[in-house]
């Protein structure tokens, strides 16, 4: 099977995976007033064997990154071996999740022996009670102590998102600089976008991550390459620090002209864009390890139909009615 590529030569080599829409925070600019089912349930989501085969699919089509998503991805009881299904396509050489952090001390230890080779935890704030203000959750160290399991566990770098918001965060910037000083963290700052249910909270605390950036510059931060496989993040390190800032601005020109990724949803929908509407159905495909060659052959075509760039500058979310960030 050939490269997945799309009608302007983008090739796609990363896949955010997400395996389930359930999430136990209850983040501000996200999920307010916390997870609601909407008519699904636990079972609705992709099993153990249809994850083993779009994965597969994707893995022998060119895909050599996958990060599982949620919701929150460890919510799910078998997130261990859904990860060790993931590690069976020697093609795959990332296997990444971003996560709310809340199981990461007990478990990220078994993930890592599992074939989990990267991790992102999102921490909007490094004041206890701020974090429990933004996430509803008062569980600041317990998400810390995650981090430092981590490290303990092997992983040489964590990566952090944080969402960026005036008059929340936007403020901080020394304050986690200093974290990372002397920690090998690439803390990632990722734009606030306007969501179908977020207007109100964009217009109050959006702010471009121009602003970070022209600060990082100014105190002799570079500005690094990106691999082929990297998510959209604008890299920059330091001689004087460990760590590194990483900056995600969807509404910068020219944000979707290297675009790499593909998504497929907890309910095995292809989304080719994480602001697009709608979805391509793969699910049917999924039911037989015979039916790799059609399933690839959906989504090579579905990539057709794949648009130059997003609509958040028109103001159109596509999907992301409650999703307000793309740490990838």
């Amino acid at each position: 099977m050939p490269q997945f590529i799309d009608a302007y030569a983008r090739s796609f080599y990363y896949l955010r995976l997400s395996v389930t829409d359930v999430c136990n925070f209850r983040c501000t600019y996200c999920l307010p007033n916390g997870y609601k089912p909407n008519g699904t349930h636990n079972k609705s989501f992709l099993s153990l064997d249809e994850i083993r085969r779009v994965t597969r699919a994707f893995a022998a089509a060119g895909t050599e990154k996958v990060r599982l998503t949620g919701g929150e991805p460890s919510m799910r009881r078998d997130f261990t071996d859904i990860i060790a299904a993931v590690r069976e396509n020697a093609a795959i050489r990332q296997i990444a999740m971003t996560t709310n952090g809340y199981r990461m001390a007990r478990d990220v230890g078994a993930w890592r022996d599992a074939g989990l080779t990267h991790i992102n935890v999102s921490v909007d704030s490094l004041d206890a009670r701020q974090f429990h203000a933004i996430t509803g959750q008062d569980k600041f160290a317990e998400v810390m102590a995650g981090i430092d399991a981590a490290f303990d566990a092997g992983f040489d770098k964590v990566k952090v998102n944080s969402v960026l918001m005036r008059d929340v965060n936007s403020h901080s910037l020394s304050t986690f600089l200093e974290w990372l000083r002397l920690r090998p963290i690439q803390l990632r700052f990722i734009e606030l976008m306007e969501t179908g249910e977020g207007s109100d909270l964009f217009r109050r605390h959006h702010i471009s991550g121009e602003v970070i950036r022209d600060q990082l510059i100014l105190q002799g931060w570079q500005r690094q390459p990106r691999g082929r496989s990297d998510g959209p993040a604008q890299v920059f390190r330091h001689p004087d620090y460990q760590g590194e800032v990483g900056l995600i601005m969807p509404y910068e020109k020219d944000f979707c002209a290297s675009c790499n990724r593909l998504r497929v949803s907890a309910l095995g929908n292809l989304h080719l864009c994480l602001f697009g509407d709608g979805g391509v159905s793969l699910r049917d495909l999924l039911a037989s390890d015979d039916q790799q060659d059609e399933l690839q052959a959906r989504i090579a075509h579905s990539l057709g139909q794949k648009k130059q760039t997003h609509f958040l500058h028109q103001g159109n979310t596509g999907i992301t009615q409650n999703l307000s960030f793309i740490g990838g």
